[in-house]
């Protein structure tokens, strides 16, 4: 997991400033223990707060939003969903030298599906299809829009630069990951009514337990848009042989799912391309993303 700094602007948070802000807001639960948790989270770091919580901290300054949205929507979308998600049990402000808001949830047990893959990945495609079409038919009155919920092609600039610096060491087939890349941008754009999408369907953001596929964490990028931003789940998590079963449960019309597969490359090329160094594990993600994706295309 990732133990340098992986942004310019991320802030230092540990066990003792935790301890501190709990301590300070909360003081029911001061004296509990504390314990950071191994993630190869981006934007948040998070510690166990005692047996049944866990303190979700932002790291950036552009992830201190996540913080409102996931306590405004949760409570409105846990209940309409068939897997797990985090509670909100109370929200902390700045203080102790720590610049954002915070959180504390209900603690989820489950270890994150890049860690411990589940065993059964037609069962995951089942599962993970009809959680993205629960959310689909969430009532999206004043719903906040989702950071990936907009047309694929915004990071043209900088998928341009990781295919260029990825093909460049080896990495990857540049030639095949442009002409991937540009087939994506022609792709027509989502015509539908903005609907809900997670944003950030990864396999650390999935928990498993028994071998199933359990619960869905990281709601920061919960929103509404295009709901091919979802799909791509079906390229980093998913195998060639359980796609088309999500691809069923999710009820994804071919068009969504091109964009769909051109997020996955999006989302793979760019996330190896700045994680490599200071994010092993979510580069290793990356690479999957977008290797899958390119072997779809050329499979065809």
């Amino acid at each position: 997991m990732p133990g340098a700094k992986m942004h310019a602007d991320e802030v230092d948070i540990d066990e003792v400033l935790v301890g501190r802000l709990v301590a300070g807001q909360f003081p029911q639960w001061a004296g509990l223990a504390i314990e950071k948790v191994r993630s190869a989270g981006t934007d948040n770091a998070m510690y166990r707060l005692g047996e049944d919580m866990v303190v979700r901290l932002p790291r950036i300054p552009g992830s201190a939003h996540q913080i409102d949205r996931e306590q405004r929507w949760l409570p409105l979308l846990a209940p309409r969903l068939p897997l797990a998600v985090p509670v909100p049990l109370g929200r902390g402000v700045a203080g102790e030298g720590y610049g954002f808001a915070w959180s504390v949830y209900r603690w989820l047990d489950g270890e994150n599906l890049f860690d411990e893959p589940v065993s059964d990945l037609r069962r995951a495609a089942v599962d993970l299809g009809r959680f993205v079409a629960a959310l689909r038919r969430v009532e999206t009155a004043g719903a906040p829009r989702s950071f990936r919920g907009g047309p694929v092609g915004t990071a043209d600039v900088e998928v341009r630069a990781a295919i260029r610096d990825l093909g460049a060491d080896g990495t990857v087939d540049a030639d095949a990951a442009t002409a991937a890349w540009e087939e994506a941008l022609r792709l027509p754009r989502w015509q539908g009514d903005p609907v809900w999408l997670h944003g950030d369907l990864l396999p650390g953001n999935l928990l498993g337990r028994g071998g199933r596929l359990s619960a869905v964490i990281d709601f920061g990028g919960v929103g509404v848009g295009d709901p091919a931003c979802d799909v791509m789940v079906a390229w980093t998590l998913l195998s060639a042989e359980s796609r088309d079963v999500f691809r069923e449960e999710a009820a994804v019309d071919c068009a969504t799912w091109a964009r769909g597969r051109g997020w996955a490359l999006r989302f793979g090329l760019t996330a190896e391309h700045y994680y490599r160094v200071s994010n092993p594990v979510l580069a290793a993600v990356g690479h999957r993303a977008a290797a899958e994706a390119l072997a779809d295309l050329q499979g065809r």
